[in-house]
């Protein structure tokens, strides 16, 4: 069946619709949603399943994924992170944001997510709906950008009814938070303390 479109308030996202999104995570499905970046595609980071399922949509073995994950605020991070007082202060700076931080990954990450870089990159976005659906789900979600990996001008596309074309035999429920921008995450590397940015974005990390 083709993916549904669900409409959600941008600011103040509606429970109940929250509570669907959070339905379809649980019972292992693909879920698109808005950022304070681009649209990005996820599932329940306890679901194995999905995590496999969205590897194959995304074209890369599930062990060399570079996929992220969202979290409400940091005091999650430390289950799935190592984060050194030096990193976690200057996080506190940053978020919510439009950056992704890399932080060597602990034993808890699921299986799935625990590639050979042995690190997992951590978002806590300044938008209230992944916020409100990771709150209501009570643990993470996957996180990787929609993109149309064709178009060279338009490559992280914000149209819903472009994304819904181009996901909608992939994902199982697609959120149309209104317009949501074009520039992906500011991405930081923090596996030392000699933090370096990997790839500029939405985000001016000093």
């Amino acid at each position: 069946m083709p993916a549904e479109i669900i409409h959600i308030h941008p600011e103040n996202p509606q429970p109940r619709f929250i509570e669907q999104v959070v339905e379809v995570l649980r019972d292992g499905g693909i879920v698109i949603y808005p950022t304070d970046t681009v649209y990005a595609m996820g599932c329940d980071i306890n679901q194995n399943r999905a995590i496999e399922r969205l590897s194959k949509i995304k074209g890369v073995k599930v062990k060399k994924n570079n996929f992220s994950i969202i979290c409400n605020d940091l005091s999650d991070i430390a289950t799935y992170a190592k984060v050194s007082n030096h990193a976690f202060k200057t996080m506190k700076s940053y978020v919510p944001g439009p950056f992704t931080f890399i932080l060597p990954a602990t034993n808890d990450l699921p299986k799935l997510l625990q590639t050979n870089r042995k690190s997992i990159g951590i978002r806590v976005p300044d938008h209230p709906i992944p916020l409100e659906i990771v709150r209501m789900l009570g643990n993470p979600i996957i996180t990787t950008s929609v993109k149309d990996d064709i178009d060279d001008i338009i490559e992280y596309p914000n149209e819903i009814d472009f994304i819904y074309e181009m996901n909608k035999h992939h994902a199982d429920l697609i959120i149309d938070g209104s317009w949501c921008g074009m520039i992906p995450s500011t991405v930081v590397d923090m596996t030392t303390d000699d933090f370096e940015v990997i790839r500029a974005g939405l985000g001016e990390f000093e």
